[in-house]
């Protein structure tokens, strides 16, 4: 990801916390030299100093045949919104895009112990909906190993971590709010979240 000086995310920590509130991602594979890419729902676990990503894929998708192989990319992106010109002081300026990217590499390991599985499945609805979990557990054992059958868990160890949060840092204080205000109007949810991140800015509240 290429990523100028001005827009980096403070650290490491910081890009882990986005991965957590916008945990729904898009996992790419090269498989025979072309690029095929999933949507999963991700954990992100810090075990012993590594950094895990843990989900599932059906079982039917080729892509989960070829995750052990090679190296994946994991792109975690959101909010994001189209920026005006008319927001800024100076006549000479363009259209542009601001927006919130992070990128992990690295290489899955299959999950092939049952109970390891069901904690997996576990962590994701307490994740996702904690309410669900007596329902799920109520449900038939033929049922649920049925499920859990036609999935292939994961765990990848993040070998590389890259972020990009584009907010507007290139631009002066007024042009920054003047921004921000504009999205905090929106009806449109991700831009009001995108203008949260413009007001966490130094000055821009």
């Amino acid at each position: 990801m290429y990523i100028s000086s001005a827009f980096k995310f403070e650290g490491k920590e910081e890009m882990i916390a986005f991965m957590k509130r916008y945990s729904f991602a898009t996992i790419v594979t090269v498989v025979d030299g072309l690029p095929v890419a999933s949507q999963l729902p991700f954990i992100i676990l810090e075990k012993e100093g590594k950094l895990i990503l843990r989900s599932h894929f059906a079982l039917v998708n080729e892509q989960a045949k070829h995750i052990e192989s090679a190296v994946s990319l994991i792109m975690f992106s959101q909010p994001h919104a189209y920026i005006s010109p008319a927001h800024y002081d100076k006549q000479e300026s363009v259209p542009t895009w601001n927006y919130l990217a992070v990128h992990a590499y690295g290489r899955a390991v299959i999950i092939t112990d049952e109970n390891a599985v069901e904690d997996m499945l576990e962590e994701l609805i307490l994740t996702y909906e904690s309410g669900y979990l007596k329902q799920w557990k109520g449900l038939p054992e033929k049922y649920r190993s049925g499920m859990k059958k036609g999935i292939l868990a994961f765990d990848l160890e993040v070998i590389d971590l890259q972020g990009k949060k584009k907010l507007s840092q290139n631009k002066n204080l007024m042009e920054i709010q003047r921004i921000a205000t504009e999205l905090e109007s929106s009806q449109d949810t991700a831009e009001k979240d995108l203008a949260a991140y413009m007001r966490s800015l130094p000055g821009a509240k």
